[in-house]
């Protein structure tokens, strides 16, 4: 295993800006995760080192988790293929069971992680599917599929499924970056070679 890049920061060593933005982030909707020494586990400690960007990327977190137009079943399913497309463990570990509890089959889910065929029964949620995959796989989404997307999801779901797509790539990207782990305790994540 690698030896993540930065030590998790306690709360007692953080600056006035870091205090203001970690009140911020435990007066969200969903506490956020935490180790035993109260440091914030996933993408949250990375922030506090940058908290105002930190502020920034917590709001657009915030917007698409709590107050966006998707489902929660097709938000979820997008964060998923996002999470299994870069490998994110972390990712993984803190949105399979969010999907899960939203109501996507166990089997889709897994289908998700293992590279399985991704058919959800939902026509929405097989557009997101669709959209999502062809976004990460070639950078883009073709008129026909764009055109499906804004069908079932409305052109503010079409273009908030980018967006879910663009923030969770940035939080995988960052955390593998820092090497930032699973929590202590936690189930390994494992994607197939």
């Amino acid at each position: 295993m690698v030896s993540r890049r930065l030590l998790p920061l306690r709360p007692d060593e953080l600056d006035e800006e870091q205090r203001a933005f970690l009140t911020a982030l435990d007066e969200r909707p969903r506490p956020v995760q935490r180790g035993a020494d109260g440091s914030l586990e996933g993408p949250f400690d990375a922030m506090l080192r940058a908290p105002r960007s930190g502020v920034a990327l917590q709001g657009v977190g915030a917007a698409l988790r709590y107050r966006g137009v998707l489902s929660d079943r097709e938000r979820e399913l997008a964060i998923l293929l996002v999470a299994a497309h870069h490998r994110a463990a972390f990712e993984w570990h803190a949105h399979a069971p969010l999907a899960r509890a939203a109501g996507l089959p166990d089997a889709l889910v897994e289908s998700v992680r293992t590279g399985g065929a991704v058919e959800p029964v939902d026509p929405g949620e097989r557009v997101v599917a669709v959209a999502v995959t062809q976004l990460l796989t070639t950078g883009d989404v073709d008129d026909p599929t764009w055109a499906a997307a804004v069908g079932a999801l409305g052109e503010a779901g079409a273009v908030e499924l980018t967006t879910v797509v663009g923030y969770y790539s940035l939080l995988a990207l960052q955390m593998r970056v820092l090497r930032v782990p699973l929590p202590e305790g936690a189930a390994p994540v494992v994607f197939p070679a």
